[in-house]
């Protein structure tokens, strides 16, 4: 019986639908805040500290190929396959990573939990626009950003804890019994949606595509990491690879930000570039800087998360504030957080002032990456959800990916000598702090008329539980 009452995220009729996705993005969170805390010492133990971001950009650039699967898997089998798919090689990348015993098994079975993680992410945003209202969604992305404290809260310290006290192995395989219990909290939320009907076959061409933008962004990483003539040569290959296979995956007008989705799209891969970039580098800086122990250094990354969840709940309370003008804002107060956690490579300073700096650039991820996400929402119709959801994603790894290749181009020559690990931090804090102005000088093009098809959320009664 019709109440009269709004539509609520926890409301009978969606209730399944948000807690299954939350489960899912909770279980996410954890692989993300444990990996990074025990990664320094992970590579150290297979000696790679000189290929110190290849796990981190393997990951990201398989699941530029797993994003496109999984938006083909969606259309043709329905959200349940696709979760179920990406679930199932996720868990297999835990397992082989947890038990190898070279450096090039473990970037291998972090690629593939790359393409898993792919298929999973294009899925939580289809069913987000599939189920909940217009009016709903910055609730739903505030309360995914709320997901992520738990997580933030304990998986750092539990991460540093089994990496000091036991082995780093743990915090892969560890991991194993909660893709269980998401997967089985997940698929009765998913199972009562419609699936796709006549949905016309996916080129198979664009997992080829994704495929050789991915060679591309490994190449201009390994060049950056040769520091010699024939670098030049691979870097060139590397970027004509990238650019030819992202074409046919993004928007047009996105390398040039061009207003509306375009600029939408561009803009979710200068922030995530901007602050994933960083992530990455900031737990080895204290390590090898200041000496911190794997739990010390994994602190920032929760205060990070915490930032990132309050901003993200703020910005859900008020649905009415502009998104364009909250991106510009996230933008901003991410560049000031990036250009404090530069203090840490100071000598004689310390590596104290990342534990506030990194909060700060949270808060900015959590202004600008919700409203970014209601952003294409609003600019995408039903016909073409998943084809943009998926460029969505690809756009958020392809320029983490790139911005953590660069810092690992300054590691690498940190540990071959060439500079200074305190200058290759504030290198990289410049380089990355120059990406996040360029969006805050582009989030103004993200403003434009919304999908002019946009159907829509599938009717409540669909979703209600029984």
């Amino acid at each position: 019986m019709d109440t009269g009452a709004p539509p609520a995220l926890f409301d009978r009729a969606h209730r399944l639908t948000t807690a299954g996705l939350l489960m899912l993005v909770t279980f996410v969170a954890f692989e993300a805040m444990a990996v990074a805390t025990a990664m320094p010492t992970a590579v150290a133990e297979l000696d790679g500290l000189a290929w110190y971001a290849w796990p981190f950009s393997a990951f990201l650039v398989a699941s530029v190929v797993g994003m496109v699967l999984g938006g083909d898997l969606g259309d043709r089998r329905g959200s349940r396959v696709a979760l179920l798919t990406g679930v199932a090689v996720f868990a297999a990348g835990l397992l082989a990573a947890g038990v190898s015993g070279h450096m090039a098994v473990f970037v291998a079975a972090r690629a593939l939990q790359g393409v898993g993680g792919g298929v999973i992410a294009v899925s939580l945003y289809v069913v987000a626009g599939q189920a909940f209202a217009p009016g709903l969604r910055p609730r739903l992305f505030g309360a995914f950003a709320a997901a992520w404290v738990l997580p933030a809260l304990v998986g750092p310290v539990v991460a540093g804890l089994l990496t000091t006290h036991l082995t780093w192995r743990l915090v892969f395989l560890g991991l194993l019994p909660l893709i269980l219990l998401g997967l089985g909290l997940v698929l009765p939320a998913v199972r009562v949606l419609p699936r796709p009907a006549g949905a016309a076959a996916p080129a198979s061409a664009r997992r080829w595509w994704a495929l050789l933008a991915g060679v591309g962004i490994s190449a201009l990483q390994y060049a950056g990491q040769r520091l010699d003539l024939l670098a030049a040569g691979i870097a060139v290959a590397g970027l004509l690879a990238l650019v030819a296979g992202l074409r046919p995956l993004l928007p047009p007008g996105t390398a040039v930000a061009r207003p509306g989705l375009p600029a939408v799209v561009a803009g979710r891969g200068l922030l995530a570039g901007a602050f994933f970039g960083m992530d990455a580098l900031l737990p080895l800086a204290l390590t090898e800087l200041h000496g911190y122990s794997a739990t010390a250094a994994g602190i920032p990354l929760t205060a990070g998360a915490l930032g990132w969840a309050t901003a993200s709940q703020l910005q859900g309370r008020n649905p009415h504030w502009s998104r364009v003008r909250l991106l510009r804002l996230g933008f901003g107060v991410l560049t000031a957080g990036l250009l404090a956690t530069a203090a840490i490579a100071v000598p004689g300073v310390g590596g104290w002032p990342a534990y506030a700096s990194w909060a700060v650039a949270g808060l900015g991820m959590g202004l600008g990456m919700p409203s970014l996400s209601v952003l294409l929402l609003e600019r995408s119709s039903d016909a073409t959800r998943g084809e943009d959801s998926a460029a969505f994603q690809i756009a958020d790894v392809t320029g983490a990916a790139a911005c953590i290749g660069v810092v690992g181009v300054l590691v690498a020559a940190a540990a071959a000598g060439t500079l200074s690990l305190p200058a290759a931090v504030l290198a990289g804090v410049v380089l990355l702090s120059a990406v996040a102005v360029a969006g805050a000088v582009l989030a103004p093009r993200a403003d434009g008329p919304p999908a002019a098809t946009a159907g829509p959320a599938v009717p409540a009664t669909t979703l209600s539980a029984s």
